[in-house]
């Protein structure tokens, strides 16, 4: 069995009164650690002190790997890092390209983007199966036209792996009634194929798209998957629910 989470985390930069960072750090570990991944795809981690700098200390059982997205703004800090229990993995090789007409351009920046993005992955040695698997952990842009230039070029590079087991996650920016989710579930089966929400702003929008995913090759099957929807009153681990997936190997 192999426990997957994708989970954004909201920049902690943001400010967003009771919700601020300082305020909801402790339910976003506490829902880590709750579900204790395996492996774990975080989304919106600030490269400081106050986030990665916390999470990276509290989760010491994890190998936690990001590279800053880059670019000019003020969020070229954002990551969007993959963490695996070390217990679990050993990591063969790992990474990064940049969603981008020039992917492997450092900051690159195409379409109507607002940020650069990334795809960062891993290659891994699953020690419970003596088994290789490759993970990869996201983040899309937010407009139209970089949403689709991002999905063709995450598809070009699933297909060149399509021999290797694949697990992936990610906001995607987008539900999945669009053309990028039937583009990528053409190549990898969907863990929560419904349309349960997991963006929220803070328990503001009680109804919307389902747009963190976890998406697996069909060396795996689906054992659960669910949508943690824990907060303390007005106080939530973040904006988004985390995605909660369990996946076995195929017999």
């Amino acid at each position: 069995m192999i426990k997957v989470m994708s989970f954004n985390i909201r920049m902690g930069l943001a400010n967003d009164g009771i919700n601020d960072w300082d305020f909801r750090k402790s339910l976003t570990l506490g829902r880590i650690n709750e579900f204790a991944p395996d492996l774990l795809g975080i989304q919106e981690c600030y490269d400081n002190e106050a986030q990665a700098g916390f999470l990276k200390q509290r989760l010491s059982g994890y190998k936690f790997i990001g590279v800053q997205r880059g670019g000019n703004s003020g969020a070229a800090m954002e990551m969007a890092p993959a963490l695996f229990k070390k217990s679990g993995f050993k990591l063969l090789g790992s990474g990064c390209f940049w969603l981008s007409e020039t992917p492997e351009q450092a900051g690159s920046l195409n379409w109507d983007a607002s940020f650069p993005r990334t795809c960062l992955w891993l290659r891994l040695w699953h020690y419970n199966t003596n088994k290789i698997l490759i993970f990869l952990n996201t983040h899309f842009d937010f407009q139209p036209t970089a949403i689709i230039g991002s999905t063709r070029v995450l598809r070009n590079w699933l297909r060149r792996n399509a021999d290797m087991p694949l697990i992936v996650t990610g906001d995607f920016n987008t539900d999945k009634e669009s053309e990028s989710y039937r583009v990528l579930t053409k190549e990898l089966m969907d863990t929560r194929p419904n349309n349960d929400y997991t963006f929220h702003d803070y328990g503001r929008i009680e109804t919307g798209g389902p747009i963190d995913w976890i998406l697996a090759s069909a060396h795996f099957r689906i054992v659960q998957s669910r949508i943690d929807h824990y907060h303390e009153n007005d106080v939530y681990p973040s904006d988004h629910y985390p995605l909660l997936a369990i996946l076995d190997w195929q017999s």
